[in-house]
């Protein structure tokens, strides 16, 4: 295996990932802009190759999505996008490679999938890392309880004093 420079930064792959109607996705003006082609020349290809994109591997923006993430920086509000761009799941990425005849799309497309398997392990150790905090949780709310059981009894109110026995004198 040839130990090859990256292409792209994993970093700049990483904050070009969002979550678009619960899918991790990438949006078609950032993959050209990663594959060094035109945004157009990368919808054309798509389009030509429609079969192979289905909704579950690329969709097209709404306004309103489009216009939250424009809104976010994530897309500059000037410039020349007449319509929303497309966004590409995982599998949506891994499929344009083989509708984008150049050998850079290869390279950038490993690397995205390198990332994109990356983002899945860090997730997955969050989980983990969230099952753990819950179970300790579990655990010191038994231990707290009763700190707060002993608290409670030094609260409560005293009992009626008792009666001395023996003899009594009047004060």
């Amino acid at each position: 295996m040839l130990n090859q420079q990256s292409v792209v930064p994993l970093e700049t792959i990483e904050r070009r990932i969002f979550v678009l109607r619960g899918h991790k996705v990438m949006l078609s003006t950032d993959l050209a802009e990663l594959y060094e082609v035109e945004p157009r020349s990368l919808v054309q290809a798509v389009k030509r190759n429609i079969d192979r994109f289905p909704d579950d591997f690329m969709f097209q923006l709404a306004e309103s999505e489009f216009d939250n993430l424009r809104s976010q920086s994530v897309i500059s509000s000037w410039g020349g996008h007449r319509y929303p761009p497309y966004a590409f799941t995982e599998q949506g990425v891994a499929m344009l490679s083989s509708v984008l005849n150049s050998k850079r799309a290869v390279r950038v497309n490993v690397e995205i999938m390198r990332a994109f398997v990356q983002l899945r392990q860090i997730l997955s150790s969050h989980e983990d890392l969230a099952r753990k905090l819950d179970a300790l949780e579990q655990k010191y709310d038994l231990q707290f309880k009763a700190v707060f059981d002993a608290i409670r009894e030094l609260m409560a109110p005293p009992e009626a004093p008792r009666r001395r026995i023996g003899f009594h004198t009047a004060e």
